[in-house]
């Protein structure tokens, strides 16, 4: 999961209050200026709802001018912008890659295009060509077969960058064809594909035995999945450029990070709850009996979005016009819809990926590869962005230990 849940988006007016520690006129005029979102209470005639995250946003920026000390102590916390960046911007409700529509992108650019405008800036689909040698000698142990991806994917890459003599030139292009090679060997890592030349989406449909309608699904999650801004993968991406490590250093590092739990492994953890309640009769009593347990309702919610996750709704929007007459669409839309009802949270990605895996039966462990490959291009960017600032991301630490004795 890129970032955590929000568990109450909107709020009664005295808890707007009392969080900004303001009176409910000062409240108002905020929400007269625009810097608080309100909305109708359900049944209530007159009484208005806040929303939760504009409410701390500003109370997070009041603290800041308040005490400049604390807020620089949070700067690797949630929402406290502290690199800069020019490839991927969130409004709130959209996603873009440099200023276009990451939609638009998923719907009619190729995989090449778009990494291609992440790394450099422009639209071409033109790919850096590869050796024979390169292709065959990439990673072929099929006894790691057996291995979670991310463990095969990252003995590939670091046996590749041993040989890959050009993978240390850091200039800006160089990077960008280092790029291609380690896509296509992550690719070729998932697949054991040989092909130097079929684009992604096929080399992963071939081996998943999916159609022109499956393949053409793979290479829009891929788009979807390219980058988000700085999530804990991309920042740890950029701290590995920083000290002048290799594209794939970069990429070995972005993948430790993108298996947690709380990160791209959150795919894994829908995959298994939707298991656990695939043959529940009811899924409104499923979910409620979970939370009964205590047990979460993985792949809902996203701070970051304030009507839902545009790159879940565009997965799923795709699998129901494609894959209308599967039961496992229906299966994963209705627990969806009981889910959203009792959480008052829509899917995110990782519950996007995973419907995806069910519905085109894909094997265990096929969201997560699918998040890795795709954010692989972004992590290329975002080391691209650091290598080109010649600058060592390096935080001072607040002691709060026992201190020294004289």
């Amino acid at each position: 999961m890129d970032d955590r849940i929000i568990r109450q988006p909107w709020i009664e007016a005295g808890e707007a209050a009392r969080r900004l520690r303001v009176s409910r006129p000062t409240l108002y005029a905020y929400v007269s200026r625009g810097f608080i979102r309100s909305q109708p209470r359900p049944g209530a005639s007159r009484e208005r709802a806040y929303s939760s995250e504009d409410v701390e946003r500003l109370r997070r920026r009041t603290e800041e001018r308040r005490d400049p000390e604390k807020a620089a102590a949070r700067a690797l916390h949630w929402g406290v912008p502290i690199l800069e960046s020019a490839i991927a911007f969130i409004d709130g409700e959209k996603l873009y890659y440099r200023g276009r529509d990451v939609i638009g992108l998923a719907e009619s650019r190729s995989i090449a295009e778009v990494a291609s405008l992440i790394w450099t800036g422009q639209l071409d689909g033109t790919r850096a060509r590869e050796e024979p040698s390169q292709v065959d000698d990439a990673y072929d142990d099929r006894r790691g077969l057996r291995l979670p991806f991310v463990s095969r994917a990252q003995s590939a890459l670091a046996a590749r960058s041993h040989s890959d003599s050009l993978a240390f030139d850091l200039r800006p292009a160089s990077v960008a064809h280092t790029g291609e090679r380690i896509l296509r060997l992550l690719a070729r890592t998932a697949t054991l594909g040989r092909s130097a030349h079929t684009p992604i989406e096929q080399m992963l449909a071939r081996t998943w035995r999916l159609n022109s309608h499956g393949a053409d699904l793979l290479r829009r999650t891929l788009i979807l999945c390219a980058d988000h801004e700085l999530n804990v993968s991309s920042f740890t991406a950029r701290c590995v450029a920083s000290a002048g490590s290799n594209p794939y250093a970069v990429v070995i590092a972005g993948l430790s990070a993108l298996e947690g739990t709380k990160h791209g492994g959150a795919g894994a953890r829908v995959e298994s709850m939707l298991d656990s309640v695939r043959r529940a009769r009811n899924l409104k009593s499923a979910v409620a009996e979970r939370l009964r347990r205590g047990e979460s309702i993985v792949g809902f919610g996203h701070p970051l979005y304030r009507g839902g996750d545009p790159r879940a709704v565009a997965i799923l929007n795709v699998l129901r016009d494609r894959y209308g007459k599967s039961a496992e669409l229906q299966f994963v839309l209705e627990f969806a819809a009981a889910a959203s009802a009792a959480t008052r949270e829509k899917p995110n990605l990782d519950y996007a990926l995973a419907a995806l895996a069910r519905v085109l039966r894909l094997p265990p462990g096929s969201p997560l590869t699918l998040f890795a490959i795709g954010r692989t291009i972004g992590w290329i960017g975002h080391a691209i962005e650091q290598y080109a600032t010649g600058e060592l991301i390096r935080p001072r630490a607040k002691y709060v230990g026992i201190m020294p004795t004289l």
